[in-house]
């Protein structure tokens, strides 16, 4: 899923990485909603409230807005430093390294939120968002912008352009790749809600509060380990039949 970046990637490897991701972010998303009442998966609301406080003159309530969108940003911009970074390693799966940092850090918000953190409620929407901000640009990085995972609304835009798209045949005949386009941004939306669903039942129903994020954690390890064990078979198959090539050739 993290292999195969730019040219490499097919509509599989996007589909795959938005679903995880996307169930992901709406758990995050319902989790930091319900226990902090802010958004934890983007910020557009939170600067357009930054904005109304700095239109009113409260610059020292606002600056907690602004913390929540630098927060977003340090996170895409340590992801793709971190990517980069590493990216001569030919030895290393460099988006590794950025999921690792966001399941440490959904598992510490987990812990901490009822005891330490509690009394923090601004650092833990901070940490929310920073691991968001480095889950859209390590996906956006490895599906080269076809993939966005944290938020909708680019989403909702570019799913209704292209449906308006299959209207106009003659204009744009290749159907196949708008129609594969449509499904990928279905499946985001459609997993976003699913997380967000699952999330808000665990939270609140089997009242496991914000130890719910651990469930996003252990999602996002389960698919590392699964995506290193197949690699790890795959080329073993590669070597494999290389050899018996070598041997009929001898």
């Amino acid at each position: 899923m993290y292999k195969h970046q730019g040219r490499k990637r097919t509509l599989h490897d996007n589909l795959r990485i938005a679903i995880i991701l996307s169930f992901v972010a709406g758990i995050v998303n319902v989790s930091g909603f319900l226990f902090l009442k802010q958004l934890t998966t983007n910020v557009t609301g939170h600067f357009a409230l930054f904005i109304n406080d700095v239109a009113n003159f409260e610059f020292w309530h606002g600056t907690v807005y602004l913390l929540y969108i630098l927060s977003f940003l340090m996170g895409s911009f340590v992801s793709s430093f971190l990517i980069e970074f590493f990216k001569r390693n030919k030895r290393l799966n460099v988006y590794v390294i950025p999921v690792f940092i966001e399941t440490v850090i959904l598992v510490t918000v987990a812990v901490l939120a009822s005891l330490v953190l509690f009394d923090y409620p601004d650092l833990i929407a901070c940490l929310l968002l920073f691991s968001m901000g480095l889950q859209n640009s390590y996906v956006t990085k490895v599906s080269d912008a076809v993939v966005r995972t944290t938020h909708l609304t680019g989403l909702f835009t570019d799913l209704g352009i292209e449906l308006s798209y299959l209207l106009f045949k003659k204009r744009y005949p290749n159907r196949s790749k708008i129609k594969d386009s449509i499904r990928l941004r279905i499946y985001i939306i459609s997993f976003f809600f699913i997380g967000g669903i699952f999330g808000g039942f665990v939270y609140s129903t089997l009242a496991f509060e914000m130890y719910t994020l651990i469930f996003a954690a252990v999602v996002l390890i389960a698919n590392l380990l699964y995506d290193g064990i197949k690699f790890k078979v795959v080329s073993m198959r590669r070597r494999n039949f290389r050899k018996r090539l070598k041997l009929r050739n001898h």
